[in-house]
């Protein structure tokens, strides 16, 4: 479908490519991503429940992990029900409203995510290393300030990655070669100049990816050195279970990242970007409440207390 604009002709729907090109795997994929978006929506939901309504979860641990957890459910919400009715139809369309809404969000939650894990890894930080500081360092007001900023200081960052996205010109062909809007293949399609968009595109994965990976390492760097200081065997078996669920995250989230991203437009792998896709939209959101629940007694003995039906 398409429009006129100065005797262009303007594209007002894209078509999701999808899995189309391996329809004998409709059946299986379709099964697969709907039992991941029925455990990190439900998983999510519970982990936001029981820390809201456990008093004794208000901490920063709890309030980030909290924000991570609705971070997931957006991420997971925006991509998901397409994703299905893609395995479903035979030709998977979305709007130009609806696609650029769909960047939105996803970039929106995805990119504060990064930022959130960099946030929780200082928490750690100043946990283990400044033990006695902590509860002055991390007030309730400062973690109050941190969630914020992470939330608002990407919401801006994508409406102006947005807004770069709405001045261009999409001219066809209508393909996007992904199962979701994301902004490489959509570049690709556009018949007017992404030179500012390419540009915008590496300084964000510079910022999102490089500089937070290198300030969470940092952290982990301090926070390893102080427990290897520790003279009982205890208290660095605490130590490290209290950062061990966060590394597997940030290490799991961050292989997908740069397994996709960290590349120019120009060196796009389709197959490569969808199954990053997968990682970091559903593999992600869903993994995250069952690697921060099994890990952790307070959350699981939280969940028993506001659901009888958890108990052994």
């Amino acid at each position: 479908m398409s429009r006129l604009h100065t005797n262009i002709t303007l594209v007002t729907k894209f078509v999701l490519q999808g899995f189309s090109e391996h329809p004998e795997h409709h059946a299986l994929l379709f099964s697969c991503f709907l039992s991941l978006c029925s455990v990190a929506l439900t998983g999510n939901t519970l982990i936001i429940l029981a820390i809201a309504l456990n008093s004794g979860l208000h901490t920063p641990m709890y309030f980030f992990l909290f924000n991570l957890a609705t971070m997931d459910i957006i991420c997971a919400s925006s991509v998901m029900p397409k994703a299905l009715e893609g395995l479903v139809l035979e030709e998977n369309s979305i709007s130009y409203g609806g696609c650029m809404a769909q960047l939105y969000f996803l970039t929106w939650a995805a990119s504060s995510e990064l930022l959130l894990l960099t946030v929780m890894a200082y928490d750690r930080y100043a946990a283990i290393c400044h033990p006695l500081h902590y509860s002055t360092a991390m007030s309730k007001a400062f973690c109050g300030t941190l969630a914020a900023g992470v939330w608002a200081l990407c919401a801006f960052n994508t409406a102006v990655r947005a807004g770069l996205m709405l001045r261009l010109d999409f001219c066809g062909p209508d393909v996007i070669t992904h199962f979701f809007c994301e902004v490489p293949p959509l570049l690709l399609l556009s018949c007017s100049s992404t030179y500012v968009n390419s540009i915008m595109l590496v300084l964000a994965d510079a910022f999102y990816g490089i500089l937070n990976f290198l300030m969470t390492i940092v952290s982990y760097g301090f926070i390893i050195s102080s427990i290897l200081k520790m003279r009982t065997a205890e208290g660095k078996k605490k130590a490290f279970s209290i950062c061990s669920s966060h590394l597997i995250v940030v290490g799991m989230y961050y292989t997908a990242v740069f397994y996709a991203y960290i590349s120019p437009v120009s060196s796009y792998s389709t197959e490569k970007s969808k199954l990053a896709g997968v990682l970091y939209t559903m593999l992600s959101p869903t993994l995250n409440p069952l690697i921060y629940t099994l890990r952790n007694a307070e959350v699981k003995a939280a969940l028993r207390k506001l659901f009888p039906f958890f108990r052994n």
